[in-house]
């Protein structure tokens, strides 16, 4: 990976918790039948996300919704541009996707790939009622049309730029940072 350097600090470990709280009172609000709300995450740091989602949901509603993990590399359009042979780290959802209304959750969205690319693998395994999209971080820069329900902070950056998120319990770290790589 090529050197980067930090330019700017967005986010603390307290600002990521309150938005993490806001996320969760949106979620609630629009969808009044917690019974059939499931958190999906995506691998990597959209796990995170959406364990924090679902904690805080269980402290305002005292209710534990289900939640699982998604593995997009199979469904990825870019693996065969790079060149690389993928690690497949699996998928492990242990409910039922179809007719629930499935909060798919990532850390960052940016050209919208990745979104698509989860809902087809989510398709794949069943016929949800909804599917909406929670997001640490709208970056902007779409490629395709994908915009999220509910989303932590809007963040115009160049392309050039990186929006990184850090979560404490793989980054030993939680903070949202931009970088840009070193000249």
């Amino acid at each position: 990976m090529a050197k980067e350097k930090l330019k700017a600090r967005i986010m603390d470990q307290r600002a990521i918790r309150r938005v993490i709280n806001r996320l969760a009172t949106e979620i609630l609000e629009k969808n009044r039948d917690v019974e059939n709300l499931a958190l999906i995450g995506i691998r990597t740091r959209g796990v995170y996300l959406a364990r924090r989602l679902q904690e805080a949901i269980k402290k305002l509603e005292g209710i534990e919704v289900p939640m699982g993990i998604l593995d997009i590399t199979l469904y990825r359009d870019d693996i065969p541009k790079k060149g690389i042979t993928p690690e497949v780290k699996g998928t492990e959802i242990p409910f039922p996707v179809d007719g629930k209304d499935i909060i798919l959750v990532d850390d960052v969205l940016f050209t919208g790939r990745t979104v698509r690319a989860a809902m087809d693998s989510i398709i794949d395994l069943g016929r949800p009622r909804t599917i909406q999209l929670a997001v640490l971080v709208d970056r902007g820069h779409r490629e395709l049309p994908i915009q999220a329900n509910y989303v932590g902070k809007v963040l115009p950056t160049s392309r050039r730029e990186r929006v990184r998120v850090r979560f404490k319990e793989h980054d030993g770290v939680d903070e949202v940072v931009i970088t840009e790589p070193e000249e």
